[in-house]
């Protein structure tokens, strides 16, 4: 096996790696890329591109159909074609890479196509190649979407989040298997294009991870919509009858439908990895950094195979990190406390920092407030298709903002102010003097610590009481 010399290999040219390489590259280093699958990985074409262009059609048709009692009629007819031809022709050259892949090269990269096994401490193997590091190797290859072990699933024509996104046509019901941030997003998708939906939600509620504030309004939401709910209740067996998928609950209810969509988180595989090899250290699921994304000597991880929070955005905050210690700089500490997340569905659900059930546990003296949306000023003009919340956390010892979460119209816009006051630690004391242009979904901030419009709000909201700090 003829060996190949590089400065850097990163395995795994996902959106986080293919940032990371691009950015070695115009510094001047000579990196190798592998990667088995598509190079920019699931976001630009199976996640959060194309799902996101999903979530705008349905919203569209969602918004038509809110001008009823508030402008005049409307009689909206679902289209899935135009849908899937875009998100085909515009945003995934029909699931083809070459443009990344050339992009790569174009600058100087090594592009290896296949499965890299680390063979020592600085060697890695793909096939019958081998390449050896005089830098650094990093670890980015992502994670898949998991199959929970639900007897007669796999006997079953299940579709992954990939059959959901590249569907041409729709059936005309399914069972949504998982009620977190994706089964929540493609579930309400195809109920507004006209599939009978139905949720099933092991945990006592959708969206477990977030504040049970914001899960009562997506389930509301969700209900008023026609999207049917099962929660706290397992799936206990699987089978397909008559050409229909049928469901058991552990509760004795059957679902049936004509599809059936596995949403239940993603999972990382580390097996073949070879990390024992390069004494690279694991806790059985994930990969073990230190807060500069070093797995080992000259070893960084980053990205979903790390676990702290399975995002782009945060492979991306990652990346960045790495970069600058292969350059010889010194980085900053990889931020993952302050994780701001926004689940797209209608309402938007956006979040970060500590849960207010994190915060308690933790033995922090929290003060908490929870201000209606609709009982905004914003939110009241709005008017149909503005539930959600504004919820948050304040340390009082610290007087800092600590957790947040945005539930409404453009939550995760919203949550944009939010999240720079939990990260950058600005005093509440700050965000009450600040001035927030009225009226706006984020002057909901405002309203929620008693910034303004007091008078105001005793009319809209006469029993809120805004959240003020001694």
């Amino acid at each position: 096996m003829n060996n190949e010399q590089s400065e850097v290999i990163v395995l795994g040219l996902g959106t986080g790696g293919e940032d990371l390489v691009l950015r070695l590259l115009d510094e001047g280093l000579d990196v190798v890329g592998i990667e088995p699958n598509l190079v920019g990985g699931e976001c630009p074409f199976w996640a959060c591109i194309p799902s996101k262009m999903m979530i705008r059609a349905s919203n569209l048709l969602q918004e038509a159909r809110r001008v009823n009692g508030m402008a005049g009629h409307a009689e909206v007819t679902p289209d899935w074609a135009p849908l899937a031809k875009r998100i085909s022709e515009e945003a995934t050259g029909n699931w083809d890479d070459s443009y990344g892949v050339a992009r790569f090269e174009s600058k100087g990269g090594r592009f290896v196509r296949g499965y890299g096994k680390l063979t020592g401490p600085n060697t890695v193997a793909v096939g019958d190649r081998s390449f050896t590091a005089t830098k650094g190797i990093v670890i980015a290859t992502g994670s898949r979407p998991f199959i929970p072990p639900i007897p007669g699933l796999s006997d079953v024509p299940y579709w992954t989040t990939h059959d959901a996104i590249q569907t041409p046509t729709l059936p005309d019901s399914m069972i949504v298997l998982g009620g977190g941030a994706v089964g929540c997003e493609l579930g309400q998708v195809f109920s507004r294009f006209g599939v009978d939906v139905t949720i099933a939600e092991g945990s006592d509620r959708l969206l477990a991870l977030e504040e049970p504030e914001a899960s009562e309004v997506i389930a509301a939401a969700f209900a008023a919509e026609g999207i049917v709910l099962h929660t706290g209740s397992q799936v206990e067996r699987v089978e397909e009858v008559d050409g229909s998928i049928v469901a058991l609950l552990a509760d004795g209810t059957l679902l049936t439908a004509d599809r059936i969509l596995v949403a239940t988180g993603r999972t990382v595989d580390l097996g073949e990895l070879g990390l024992d090899s390069a004494g690279v250290a694991t806790d059985g699921r994930f990969i073990e950094v230190d807060n500069h994304l070093r797995a080992a000597d000259r070893i960084w991880a980053m990205g979903d195979v790390i676990g702290r929070g399975m995002f782009t955005h945060m492979a991306l905050h990652e990346g960045a990190i790495v970069a600058e210690g292969l350059l010889g700089g010194n980085p900053p500490a990889a931020d993952h406390d302050s994780l701001p997340r926004v689940t797209f569905t209608d309402p938007e659900v956006g979040a970060v920092g500590m849960s207010e059930a994190a915060a308690t546990e933790a033995g922090l003296d929290i003060a908490v407030s929870v201000k209606q949306v609709p009982l905004s000023s914003r939110g009241w003009l709005h008017g149909s298709g503005t539930s959600g919340i504004i919820k948050l956390i304040v340390d009082r010892r610290s007087g800092l903002l600590i957790g947040a979460t945005s539930v409404g119209p453009h939550g995760g816009e919203v949550l944009g102010v939010l999240s720079t006051a939990v990260q950058a630690k600005i005093p509440f004391q700050t965000l009450r003097q600040m001035i927030y242009p009225y009226p706006t979904f984020y002057g909901g901030i405002g309203e929620a610590i008693g910034a303004y419009g007091r008078g105001t709000m005793k009319v809209i909201d006469p029993d809120f009481d805004p959240l003020i700090l001694d």
